[in-house]
């Protein structure tokens, strides 16, 4: 595919394409898009870019000040696969038309700065980034809230809980936490999957590995890390040809961390790793085959990893994944083949598979602000030599109630994250990769649309326990 303005406009005209579809992320990590004919574009809409009205994003700029302008990213061209008109995809940057600055609330022009911070600080050039994100296809979800109701509703052929006259033969049913690779009728979407990964080839992905998850209707699709931008550019892509897919059979494909009571929720396992010139830099001699410098960037993700949750676990909906009880990481511990622990370090043989994999967030982040924030509490964690402590090889889950207590953990709650948030946000501000309005605006914004509007109304279950009061 295309990687300059001048391939770009040359592919339009070689492949006779009419249509070319603008997409960008908003502050909160929901791609956006609008189209223009491809007549419209020249080599100096990839310096100037298009205007649009950004007052109508959320989280972004107020009616007095709405004018911005999408700059597409030649380099980023698809044929997105999901119209009838054949149609490129360019992903863009965003910036002030007035001043042709970059828009600070633009998060991928905080992913683009985190990089160059990297660089500028001698420690690295190139930081790789791999992540797992799961994820539920379901056959139909139900819900709604307001004043006189709010309820929600699942229906899977694979969970227990459905009568099996709508959807089939109840002999094949994923009894709670017993979904982990079970071959077919058991695992009934296997060829749907199959769709997904040859989809996600075509357009660029190399994926690893493809399989059912722990849950009724859960699943995991596995592609090959990338450099910071490009890998969160891939994360869009990947939930983007999931959902829609699964739209395409009839389903509906869902990233919510926990959208189900008393089973596994979707986790998002990041890997991470810092090379230079080319050479690995986690490799070395210390603990699980690591250098220092790995041991430091652990050291920096689990200082900063109540703080980092407020962008890596931005949900309400968050909090009820990271409970005991579900294999989910709530505990601040790092260890090798542990995967109790909030950072584990897989089993490679290669030096160059030298990684870390911070098990705590989930797909409801941003992926340009949660990469670029882990990577900046790692730098600080080598800036400082801040040492992560003797690692954690037993069962987390398992140990002793007075044992357990020592260990710290993730915090239970948005609210909560995000105090540790404003309280600990100085060592994203370096370089100004964050810049202080990010920071604010995202607290604020958090609160107010999500905190504030989940509180104050009645949850189903509170029927059950308090109405009759």
């Amino acid at each position: 595919m295309a990687s300059t303005p001048t391939g770009v406009l040359n592919l339009l005209k070689e492949q006779d394409i009419k249509i070319v579809d603008l997409k960008f992320i908003d502050f909160i990590g929901s791609w956006q898009h609008f189209q223009v004919p491809s007549h419209n574009l020249d080599e100096s809409t990839f310096e100037d870019g298009v205007p649009f009205d950004g007052s109508s994003i959320r989280a972004w700029q107020g009616i007095e000040s709405s004018d911005m302008a999408v700059v597409p990213v030649a380099s980023t061209a698809k044929i997105d696969p999901f119209f009838e008109e054949k149609t490129l995809s360019l992903i863009c940057d965003i910036k002030d038309p007035v001043t042709g600055e970059a828009y600070s609330r633009d998060p991928r022009n905080v992913a683009r700065k985190a990089v160059k911070y990297l660089q500028s600080t001698g420690i690295a050039d190139t930081a790789y980034f791999g992540p797992e994100a799961e994820f539920f296809v379901f056959d139909s979800v139900r819900y709604d809230t307001h004043s006189g109701a709010g309820y929600y509703y699942i229906d899977s052929s694979e969970a227990p809980w459905t009568n099996g006259e709508e959807y089939g033969n109840m002999g094949y049913k994923i009894r709670p936490k017993l979904g982990y690779f079970p071959v077919a009728p058991t695992d009934s979407m296997q060829d749907m999957r199959n769709e997904m990964v040859l989809m996600l080839e075509s357009m660029g992905m190399q994926v690893e590995a493809s399989h059912h998850e722990v849950a009724p209707a859960q699943h995991e699709i596995d592609f090959r890390f990338d450099t910071l931008v490009t890998t969160a550019d891939n994360l869009q892509w990947y939930k983007y040809i999931i959902k829609n897919i699964a739209k395409r059979h009839g389903r509906v494909a869902t990233f919510m961390p926990k959208p189900m009571f008393n089973d596994n929720g979707n986790g998002m396992h990041v890997h991470q790793s810092l090379w230079k010139d080319g050479q690995p830099l986690f490799a070395g001699d210390q603990y699980a085959g690591l250098s220092e410098m790995g041991l430091f960037y652990i050291g920096g993700l689990l200082k900063h990893a109540r703080a980092l949750a407020g962008l890596t676990n931005p949900s309400t909906n968050s909090y009820k994944r990271l409970m005991p009880g579900f294999e989910a990481p709530i505990n601040l511990a790092y260890s090798n083949r542990n995967r109790s622990a909030a950072v584990r370090i897989p089993i490679v043989n290669s030096p160059k598979g030298r990684r870390a994999e911070f098990r705590c967030p989930d797909s409801t982040c941003n992926a340009y602000l949660a990469f670029a924030a882990m990577m900046m509490a790692g730098l600080d964690g080598i800036q400082n030599k801040i040492h992560p402590g003797e690692p954690l090889e037993k069962d987390i889950y398992g140990l002793p109630p007075e044992e357990l207590a020592k260990v710290p953990k993730m915090p239970s709650s948005l609210r909560e994250a995000l105090d540790e948030l404003e309280a600990d946000h100085e060592f994203l501000l370096k370089g100004d990769v964050f810049t202080p309005d990010v920071i604010e605006y995202w607290l604020e914004y958090k609160v107010e649309n999500e905190i504030n509007e989940v509180d104050c109304r009645p949850a189903p279950h509170e029927f059950y326990l308090y109405f009759d009061a």
